[in-house]
């Protein structure tokens, strides 16, 4: 893919507005996730179990949000990115899985239903998006996955060292490749507006998880 000088400087502006993006609104800034970060005192093992077993239901089955995104990809380079950054993700679903069984049942707490009912308009909205055929949504969306994976993998690995799971390295790919690929992507303002969107609305339904995860632990504490 060649681009233009005006495609690259508008690509290189997406990148930096999506590495901004996700340091404003990335799940690590979730007041629960910071939570999950700190001490573990005995209810807080609870809420990393809790996240852990959410998480799975969320991104533990197969398709993948990045290999869904891989249907409406462009040629290479940027699907050459996505199927790099799926077979990676499969790995850390895998990762997951195998936690998410040796952590034993979810934590008893009230509400279930509705938790259940969250967790699949969740998967749903995440289907969605990386269906669209909305060029460059996809592709927002799956570069937001990996980005803030990075900042769930440290409450995963903490979950592991609990449990006694060994905790494979990650393979997903860094800052720099995602900054690359989005750089090759937006090379039109209806791409960058898209994948804008697409990573926007990502990141709004991982907040969204760990909202649902905050008053699970209220509930628990109240119950």
């Amino acid at each position: 893919m060649v681009q233009s000088g005006a495609a690259r400087k508008t690509g290189s502006a997406v990148a930096e507005a999506h590495a901004a993006r996700l340091d404003a609104a990335g799940s690590h800034r979730h007041a629960h996730a910071e939570d999950l970060c700190g001490p573990l005192a005995p209810y807080r093992a609870r809420d990393l179990d809790d996240f852990v077993h959410l998480l799975c239901a969320v991104y533990g089955r197969q398709p993948s949000v990045i290999e869904l995104a891989l249907h409406s990809a462009p040629p290479a380079p940027v699907r050459a990115w996505l199927e790099e950054a799926a077979n990676a993700f499969e790995r850390e679903r895998l990762y997951l899985v195998r936690l998410t069984a040796a952590a034993g049942p979810i934590p008893s707490t009230p509400g279930a239903a509705e938790t259940e009912a969250a967790l699949l308009a969740q998967r749903h909205a995440l289907e969605t998006l990386a269906r669209s055929e909305r060029q460059g949504c996809a592709l927002g969306a799956a570069t937001a996955l990996v980005a803030d994976w990075m900042g769930l993998r440290p409450m995963l690995d903490k979950a592991a060292h609990r449990v006694a799971v060994e905790v494979p390295p990650c393979a997903l790919p860094g800052e720099g490749s995602i900054a690359d690929v989005l750089v090759m992507a937006a090379d039109s303002m209806a791409a960058e507006r898209a994948i804008r969107f697409g990573a926007e609305q990502l990141l709004l339904q991982h907040r969204a998880m760990f909202d649902l995860l905050e008053a699970r632990s209220e509930a628990r504490e109240d119950y």
